[in-house]
C-alpha cells in the first residue's frame, strides 16, 4: 500500500511538472504580449498617432494622455496627482525647474540621449540641467511672434509690433490666453533685449503699453479658439503665438502667417522628463529616445496637432530628404539662412519666468488687464 502510494503520488508530480512545462511558454507569451501602457502629460498632439503610432506598434505600447494648455495648468495637474501617475512629463522650458525643485520628475543619465547630434545651442540647454544633473530633453522649439492675416496685413507690416495698433485691426487683435508669450512679447517692443529680467521701472513700462493695447483687442483664446478664429477671419492678428499655429493653418490654404518682428521674437521650447515614481522607466527612457532620435525628430517637425523646429541636427537631415517643403516652409533647410541664424544672430530670445518681479506679479496684471 504504501509502495503504491507513493508511486502514485510520483505519478502526479510527473503529471503537474509535465503540465507545468507546457504552460511555462504559454504564460511567457502572455507575458511577452502585455501591452505596456505609458501615461502622458503633454500638450495637445504628442501622444496621438501621427507621432507615437509607429513607436506603439514596434513596442507593444500604448499611450494614455492627459492634455493641458499652459504651464501653470501642468504644473497644477501634477501637484494633485500621486507620485507615478505620469510616467512622462512634457512641459516648456522655463517650467523645467519648477518640476525639479518641486521633485516631481527623476534623473536622467546624459549618456542615454542623442546631445551629440544636437546644435551645439541646445545640448546643455539652460535650466534642464540642475549642478551637471540632467532631468529634461529637449525635443522641439518654435518662435513666437505676430501672427496676421496676410490679405490684410503683410510680413513688411508685421515686421513691427506697432502693426498691432493699426487702425485696421481695431477690434480684430487676439491674445493666445497666457501671460508670458504676451508680456514677454510686449517688452521687446519696449526695447529690452531680455524681455523678462527688467527692473520695477521697466516692468511699469510694460504694464502701461499693454494696457493701451486694450481697445485693439478682440478676445483671448484658448489654442482651438485661436486657431478658429484666425482661421475664419474673426481676428485677423495675434499675440503671443507663432507658427506652431499659423503653420498648421498655413499648410491647410488659410492666407495667415507669423512674422518675426525687427524689435524680435521669443522662443518656446518643449522638453520629456520622466514622472517620479514611474514604474515604467525603461519604456519612458526609450521613448525620449526614439522621439530626440533623428527619425523620431523628422516626425516631431511635421506633427499634425502643430509644427515645430527641431534641435537635432540629424533631424534636419532627414527632414530636407523626406519633407522638403516642410523643411523649407520652416526655415530648417541646410545651407541657407535658417532658423539656427535667427538664433546665432541674437533676434530670438528664450521665454522665461520674470527675473526681477514674482511671477504672482505677471500673471495678476494679466487677469486685470482682460477684465479692464
Amino acid at each position: 500500500m504504501l509502495h503504491r502510494t507513493k508511486t502514485h503520488s510520483r505519478r502526479q508530480m510527473l503529471k503537474l511538472t509535465a503540465g507545468a512545462a507546457l504552460a511555462t511558454p504559454f504564460l511567457s507569451t502572455r507575458a511577452a504580449a502585455q501591452t505596456v501602457e505609458l501615461s502622458m502629460l503633454a500638450w495637445y498632439g504628442h501622444a496621438e498617432p501621427d507621432i507615437v503610432g509607429a513607436f506603439e506598434e514596434a513596442n507593444n505600447v500604448k499611450f494614455i494622455p492627459k492634455y493641458y494648455t499652459g504651464g501653470d495648468n501642468m504644473l497644477g495637474l501634477i501637484a494633485q496627482s500621486p507620485a507615478g501617475t505620469y510616467d512622462l512629463v512634457l512641459s516648456d522650458a522655463e517650467y523645467v525647474q519648477q518640476l525639479n525643485a518641486a521633485g516631481y520628475i527623476e534623473e536622467l543619465d546624459p549618456a542615454d540621449y542623442h546631445f551629440d547630434d544636437f546644435y551645439p545651442e541646445f545640448q546643455k540647454f539652460p535650466g534642464h540641467w540642475q549642478d551637471d544633473k540632467l532631468y529634461s530633453v529637449i525635443t522641439r522649439f518654435g518662435f513666437l511672434g505676430v501672427a496676421h492675416n496676410t490679405d490684410v496685413i503683410s510680413e513688411a507690416e508685421a515686421a513691427s509690433y506697432n502693426v498691432l495698433m493699426d487702425g485696421r485691426l481695431t477690434g480684430k487683435v487676439g491674445h493666445f490666453d497666457w501671460y508670458l508669450p504676451n508680456l514677454g512679447q510686449v517688452s521687446l517692443w519696449n526695447g529690452n533685449a531680455s524681455p523678462y529680467d527688467i527692473d520695477d521701472a521697466a516692468w511699469s513700462q510694460v504694464m502701461e503699453r499693454t494696457m493701451a493695447m486694450r481697445a485693439q483687442v478682440g478676445g483671448y483664446f484658448d489654442y482651438g479658439g485661436t486657431f478658429s478664429s484666425l482661421n475664419d477671419g474673426q481676428m485677423l492678428a495675434f499675440a503671443g503665438i507663432g507658427d506652431w499655429i499659423t503653420g498648421t493653418l498655413e499648410k491647410n490654404g488659410a492666407k495667415v502667417k507669423t512674422t518675426i518682428p525687427e524689435e524680435g521674437g521669443l522662443q518656446w521650447t518643449e522638453s520629456f522628463s520622466i514622472g517620479k515614481g514611474t514604474r515604467n522607466y525603461d519604456m519612458a527612457r526609450k521613448w525620449i529616445q526614439w522621439v530626440t532620435s533623428a527619425e523620431g525628430q523628422a516626425k516631431s517637425a511635421d506633427m499634425a496637432a502643430y509644427p515645430a523646429l527641431i534641435p537635432n541636427r540629424k533631424g534636419w537631415d532627414v527632414l530636407n530628404a523626406t519633407n522638403p517643403a516642410e523643411a523649407k516652409r520652416q526655415n530648417m533647410v541646410l545651407g541657407e539662412y535658417n532658423a539656427m541664424d535667427m538664433i546665432r544672430e541674437g533676434r530670438i530670445q528664450y521665454r522665461q519666468l520674470p527675473i526681477q518681479q514674482p511671477l504672482e506679479d505677471w500673471n495678476d496684471f494679466w487677469s486685470d488687464y482682460k477684465g479692464s
